[in-house]
């Protein structure tokens, strides 16, 4: 009995054969199928997917339907071909679309006659697989054949054409032994020469050697000659750059002590003429002059004159008191000063009040003497408080007693205004005929200056 088992095709992986029915599908193993038939597969089943309608579309697979047939073969290849492996509704639906629309087309070629046996559960698809992967091998070794007779042609192109070339090498190095043996024998002789020349060369190198060592040492003489001068000459340079700075410091040292100087000599100027106005206005009081004296309406028998001040409580009571003839004006400094601007250091509270004081008497015409607490401060009228008498109270003496003092060596007669919100010194102020005005008050007045 012959072996008819050599009749059958070989049997394909991916595909199992059951005992009594050779050459029918048990379990297909799809991940197993030859690439061809795999990459076959889903290309049928990206094609069918874009026409069947969407309830025959598993639902992984209804996203790719808006994609190309290649495209969705492409990205959704793993996808396709799970489902057609899983579902047998799926594979039954893609069988009947391309029998119903593409009648033959999918069995033209071996591939696709493989692809319509598995899809359609033939039992000669093994067969048909293995039949599909010989002629898949069968193509890919005629490839190979074809390649390889191409490389061979252009191999023995390349061999005869390195042979010629090999030739005319081979004559082109003969032809260059002539040539290098009468260039040898060129160059010996211009090797001759030029030893001749070289050792020419070298004893004029010797020469030139200890020429220019000679002119070596002469040029590192005349340059540590010329340190030694750049060095005398930066000393040089550096003490009259010391001089002029010292010389630049005594004219800055004598400008600054001649400002200081004329500075000090206004404000003895400014002194002396507070002096001589004070000494006027003494010298008035001690004759007399100016009414001081009693008029006939005083000595007016059956009448007496009332001596006392009053508050002024408003900035219009303080300026008809300003604008009175003679008016005197004076002004308890700190008080004020705290009275209007507190936050100010106290030296910047008097520069700030004098100046108003003095816009106030250039305006007026009003004489005015501000009184600050301070035994031993020492400062100079601001600029511009001329018509302001400026006082600082002695160590051991309260500003108040020295506004009492101002009052009282004032004429009987003579209008005097005293700004405090002290209620002490105005009580004591009014007693001597003079008139107390609030320090916030006196401060309105001043803002409108």
């Amino acid at each position: 009995m012959s072996d008819t088992s050599g009749d059958r095709p070989p049997p394909v992986a991916g595909v199992a054969a059951r005992p009594d029915e050779p050459g029918a599908l048990v379990s297909p193993s799809w991940s197993r199928f030859p690439e061809p038939v795999r990459s076959r597969l889903a290309e049928v089943a990206s094609v069918a997917v874009g026409a069947l309608p969407a309830d025959d579309v598993p639902v992984p697979l209804r996203r790719l339907a808006r994609f190309t047939p290649a495209k969705r073969a492409r990205l959704g290849r793993a996808a396709l071909l799970a489902e057609l492996e899983s579902s047998a509704a799926f594979r039954a639906a893609v069988v009947a679309w391309w029998d119903e629309h593409r009648q033959g087309e999918l069995a033209a070629d071996p591939l696709g006659a493989a692809a319509d046996a598995v899809l359609s559960g033939d039992p000669a698809a093994a067969d048909a697989v293995a039949r599909a992967a010989r002629r898949g091998e069968a193509v890919e070794l005629r490839a190979e054949r074809d390649e390889a007779l191409a490389r061979v042609d252009k191999l023995t192109v390349e061999l005869e054409r390195l042979r010629g070339e090999l030739a005319d090498a081979r004559a082109s190095a003969r032809s260059a032994g002539r040539e290098r043996e009468s260039e040898y024998q060129q160059l010996r002789r211009r090797v001759g020469e030029q030893g001749a020349r070289l050792r020419a060369a070298l004893d004029g190198q010797a020469a030139a050697e200890r020429a220019v060592d000679d002119l070596r040492r002469a040029a590192a003489a005349e340059v540590a000659g010329l340190v030694a001068e750049r060095d005398r000459e930066r000393e040089r340079a550096e003490a009259e750059r010391r001089r002029a700075a010292d010389a630049a410091a005594e004219v800055a040292a004598a400008r600054q002590a001649t400002r200081e100087a004329r500075r000090a000599d206004e404000v003895r100027l400014g002194l002396l003429l507070d002096t001589v106005s004070g000494a006027l206005t003494g010298l008035r009081r001690e004759l007399a002059l100016g009414g001081g004296g009693p008029r006939p309406g005083d000595l007016v028998a059956g009448a007496r004159s009332v001596r006392g001040g009053g508050a002024v409580d408003s900035v219009a009571a303080l300026d008809a008191l300003l604008s009175v003839p003679s008016v005197h004006l004076v002004v308890d400094g700190y008080n004020v000063t705290k009275t209007g601007y507190p936050d100010l250091p106290l030296a910047d509270q008097r520069t700030r009040l004098v100046g108003q004081l003095a816009a106030l008497a250039a305006r007026t015409g009003v004489e005015i003497t501000v009184v600050f607490d301070g035994a031993g401060v020492v400062a100079a009228p601001t600029r511009g408080s001329r018509g302001v008498r400026v006082l600082f109270s002695d160590a051991g003496v309260l500003a108040d007693d020295v506004i009492r003092a101002l009052v009282a060596a004032e004429p009987q007669g003579r209008p005097v205004v005293v700004a405090t919100s002290d209620k002490a010194v105005i009580a004591s102020v009014c007693a001597h005929g003079a008139h107390g005005v609030a320090s916030a008050v006196l401060l309105h007045r001043l803002a409108r200056t």
